[in-house]
C-alpha cells in the first residue's frame, strides 16, 4: 500500500502534544480501517527547532490521508506520497 508524509507545522508544540496528537492519528485511522477504509497511522519525526512534524501513514490515496488528518483535528501543511526504509527490511 502506498506511503504518505503528512507535513505540520507545530508552533510551541511540546513531547505531550506530539504524544497526544500520535495518539489522536492512531484511534482515527483504525475506526477508519474498522469502517472499511483501510489507513494507518505509522510514525511521527518533529524537529522543535524548526516547528515541522513529518508523520508517515499508509493508505489508498493522499485524498483518504488528508481526511483522517482532518477527522482527527489535526492541521497539516501537505501530503505528498513517499517512502521510507527501515534498519528491520535491510540484510
Amino acid at each position: 500500500m502506498p506511503q504518505y508524509i503528512v507535513e505540520r507545522i507545530l508552533p510551541n508544540f511540546t513531547a505531550e502534544q506530539l504524544k497526544a496528537a500520535a495518539t489522536s492519528a492512531k484511534q482515527t485511522t483504525a475506526k477508519m480501517t474498522e469502517e472499511g477504509t483501510p489507513i494507518r497511522y505509522l510514525r511521527s519525526f518533529f524537529i522543535p527547532g524548526e516547528e515541522k512534524c513529518f508523520c508517515l501513514f499508509e493508505g489508498p490515496s493522499a485524498e483518504l490521508v488528508q481526511l483522517a488528518n482532518d477527522r482527527a483535528q489535526l492541521p497539516y501543511e501537505r501530503v505528498v506520497e513517499g517512502m521510507h526504509v527501515s534498519s528491520e527490511e535491510l540484510p
